[in-house]
């Protein structure tokens, strides 16, 4: 079983900066780590995972180059750096952990078998 828990949420103007956390409980070795988005009324969006075993990482095309993810095996965390905010970046954001991703489906969320409860992220223009 695994127990997912987000930080590091939080209001911040256009171009700020913020870092999300996810602190993990249980086995997550091997496995795809993800953050996925959600704004009212849309389908949860895939943001970034990575493979907990090789560190390979994947961004989607809305955030390439601002938000990067990492993994601390040592801390079972993973971490989201994200970087020059605008207000599309809004949403509940999201910590994933599965094993049923692959390299051309990090991103669809009925791959991943746990969820953290979400943590929101607001920038304002």
């Amino acid at each position: 079983q695994v127990q997912l828990l987000e930080s590091g949420g939080g209001s911040v103007q256009a171009g700020g900066s913020l870092r999300l956390s996810c602190a993990a409980s249980g086995y997550t070795y091997t496995m795809f780590m993800g953050w996925f988005r959600q704004t009212p009324g849309k389908e949860r969006e895939g943001v970034a995972a990575i493979h907990t075993g090789s560190g390979t990482t994947f961004h989607g095309a809305s955030v390439k180059g601002r938000f990067t993810i990492s993994h601390d095996a040592a801390k079972n965390t993973l971490y989201l750096q994200m970087n020059s905010l605008n207000a599309e970046d809004t949403a509940m954001y999201y910590c994933a952990a599965g094993w049923g991703p692959g390299s051309n489906t990090w991103d669809v969320a009925g791959n991943y078998g746990y969820w953290g409860q979400g943590t929101q992220v607001t920038v304002s223009s």
